[in-house]
């Protein structure tokens, strides 16, 4: 019996270091996120260099975000997801500094091809993770994520293209951040 126990100790003991540390990722990129969307907003009429800067750094924090998230979760890494993740943002990154050399539309529809990417994947990690609790608002968040970059692609097309969606969408995905990182709080807080 005492063999069993020692067995399950590390598990749960990983499980709950894997827990810690999403949430306080998950507190980080709210705080990043909120912040983010305030400077965006006060440049999303036009492509000035300080907004160009904005819209490729949200990208790049979210690589070193997965990063840190796949060095901090323990057993609750889901390793294929989370490289896809960091593939997925570096490229956007990329393609958001190209198509600012161009026009909003040509952002509008990076951001959407990577929205729509890359929330499927949070939607596949979320799931994945769901065990450890606090994953609903991660679930609804790749979901709706998905829905916001098609919104994106075809606002691109329009004549209304701006780009204060993109802040609304950070803002939104800012909020589902905290509501996972307070449920996996309360979680830790119930099991003491």
């Amino acid at each position: 019996m005492s063999s069993s126990t020692e067995a399950a100790t590390p598990v749960a003991t990983e499980t709950t270091g894997g827990a810690d540390g999403l949430r306080t990722l998950y507190y980080a990129r709210f705080g990043f996120a909120i912040v983010w969307t305030g400077l965006l907003a006060l440049t999303a009429s036009a492509l000035t260099p300080f907004g160009i800067a904005l819209l490729v750094v949200y990208p790049l924090f979210d690589v070193a975000a997965a990063v840190v998230d796949f060095r901090s979760s323990g057993s609750a890494r889901p390793r294929a997801p989370l490289y896809a993740n960091m593939a997925l943002s570096l490229l956007a990154g990329i393609g958001v500094a190209v198509a600012a050399t161009s026009d909003i539309p040509s952002v509008l529809r990076v951001w959407g091809a990577w929205a729509i990417t890359a929330g499927i994947v949070q939607l596949v990690v979320a799931i994945q993770r769901r065990r450890l609790g606090g994953q609903w608002a991660m679930i609804l968040s790749g979901g709706l994520s998905a829905v916001a970059g098609s919104t994106f692609v075809l606002q691109a097309g329009g004549a209304d293209a701006s780009l204060t969606a993109i802040a609304g969408y950070a803002a939104v995905g800012g909020v589902f951040f905290l509501i996972s990182a307070i449920r996996l709080h309360l979680r830790a807080a119930a099991a003491r």
